[in-house]
């Protein structure tokens, strides 16, 4: 599955700056390696190239635009260019998914979901490059376009563009969604009760860089020779942390996770086969490292038992933290993770960046069983809907586990619905629920794994000119009646907006 012919070119750190304007003749990019002392060093030349995944306790690949290796340069350390020659494949049969679509044949693919299943597809235009390629991404729901009380779900690749295993994979799975409903009751399950959306190709113009009509001369750059898996604000490093202003793609997907509110996605690319998890940018491990572990472990393991002998099982049994194994400052995963309270984890799927076409089927099947594992764990953990215990109307409110959350693993709900969603290893957990002009409460649940937990909270508001009702309120949550007397234990209380705006309360006790 080899796909490249690699020249080694060993060149003396002491390279003239005319040597690099020939390196960078042809393009904008090079790639290179070099040795290094140990994994301080690593992460601090991180810092200033793109380093690749093929890491060895020596040496580290990387690569660079121009002006950032003429900072490597200032390092005076030695090096080789690394000349990739592309091996260019005769795409196959498409009806077979081994194939690679040219740019027009992408666009028309993504609109004939739409069109074939226009009930449960959209196809939306996130934004369109100077380069006139878009950026799509396909929204799939039995109630497609509407808000409900269900989680957000993102499967994004390829926004290094020359790592392509995912792009295919994510057009064939946005096939296997909609030709599954209605038939297979998995299926079914998830496109009724998560919004889905899928990102196949969100570096088009990497892609794309030898022309539309075919990816083999791809780049992982994009057209402004920016790494785009650098360019997002970081949180130990704040905002531009590799010194570019953001780009194209950077602002469409900064806009697209300001408007869905996704509760887990995945970030898909190529060159190795495992599961990262968070977090890259420091040596922190999340608050809920152990849930990290089980999902990206239960990726692994079923991609290790419907693939072939070694496949998936890099660095720790095909899973690792992003952290300990190299450090990336500015990566999309910390930023999901620290600023949106997303949890998002980075998919290598293939050794090779851009496979052969005829290999595409068999990592389908390595990989799709995987992959609907994992969309379906946004169904589980503790989810519910917060709202006023006056109005009953849905509010945005802070959901935080005591003694556990840190680094903004906390949750909020979000509105039109109030629904929160928050995914947690198995274990009691007190968790508190708080918004400004409101009483906080503090409930104890217990969470199993591949489980839904459900509790629907009400906040009492602070400020109300209804002091009766405040009382009445305030009196029930703490389990006393208005005469001051011990009642039953409330276990929950839902609230059900009618059609006629008025609010029905369900009370059950213990």
């Amino acid at each position: 599955m080899l796909k490249n012919i690699i020249l080694l070119l060993f060149i003396p750190f002491f390279c003239l700056s005319e040597n690099v304007d020939t390196l960078f003749k042809k393009k904008g990019e090079i790639y290179f390696s070099f040795e290094y002392k140990n994994k301080l060093e690593l992460n601090k030349i991180s810092k200033i190239v793109s380093i690749d995944h093929k890491i060895t306790s020596e040496i580290a690949y990387a690569y660079a635009n121009k002006r950032e290796f003429l900072e490597f340069l200032n390092l005076k350390k030695e090096y080789k260019i690394i000349e990739l020659k592309p091996i260019i494949y005769n795409n196959s049969n498409k009806n077979n998914w081994n194939y690679y679509p040219t740019y027009q044949e992408y666009v028309s693919m993504m609109y004939d979901f739409q069109n074939l299943y226009p009930n449960l597809c959209k196809i939306h235009s996130l934004g369109t490059l100077s380069s006139g390629r878009e950026i799509l991404i396909a929204q799939i729901s039995n109630n497609v376009g509407n808000k409900e009380d269900e989680p957000s779900f993102l499967y994004t690749s390829s926004m290094h563009g020359d790592e392509l295993a995912g792009y295919v994979l994510s057009l064939r799975l946005i096939d296997y969604l909609l030709e599954g409903y209605g038939n297979d009751s998995r299926l079914t399950n998830l496109v009724e009760n998560i919004d889905i959306w899928i990102n196949p190709l969100a570096n088009p113009d990497g892609a794309y860089a030898g022309g539309n009509q075919n990816v083999w001369s791809a780049t992982r750059y994009n057209a402004n020779w920016v790494d785009l898996n650098r360019n997002y604000p970081d949180p130990e490093d704040g905002a531009h942390p590799d010194g570019n202003v953001y780009q194209p793609e950077t602002i469409i997907f900064l806009g697209l996770a300001d408007t869905v509110n996704f509760t887990i996605s995945a970030n898909i690319h190529g060159g190795v086969e495992v599961c990262n998890y968070p977090w890259d940018t420091w040596s922190n491990l999340t608050a809920d490292n152990n849930w990290w572990q089980y999902v990206s472990q239960q990726y692994a393991d079923s991609c290790q038992a419907n693939g072939s002998s070694g496949y998936f099982n890099y660095l720790n049994d095909g899973i690792t933290n992003g952290h300990d194994w190299y450090e990336v400052n500015g990566g999309r995963q910390d930023y999901m993770n620290y600023f949106k309270n997303c949890r998002e984890v980075t998919l290598e799927l293939s050794d090779d960046k851009t496979p052969n076409p005829n290999d595409l089927p068999y990592l389908w099947d390595a990989n799709y069983p995987s992959l609907i594992n994992y969309m379906e764990q946004s169904l589980f953990g503790l989810r519910g809907i917060i709202s006023d215990s006056l109005t009953g109307l849905p509010i945005n409110a802070k959901v935080e586990i005591f003694n556990h959350d840190v680094d903004s693993s906390h949750v909020y709900s979000h509105l039109p619905i109030g629904n929160y969603h928050r995914y947690l290893y198995q274990g009691n957990y007190d968790v508190t629920f708080s918004k400004n002009g409101y009483y906080p409460k503090t409930i104890n649940t217990t969470i199993l794994n591949n489980n839904i937990t459900i509790e629907n909270i009400q906040l009492i508001p602070i400020n109300i000119t209804n002091v009766s009702e405040v009382n009445k309120e305030i009196n029930q949550i703490n389990n006393f009646d208005l005469l001051g007397r011990k009642t039953n234990k409330i276990k929950n209380i839902n609230v059900s907006n009618k059609s006629d705006d008025s609010v029905n309360k369900i009370i059950t006790i213990e």
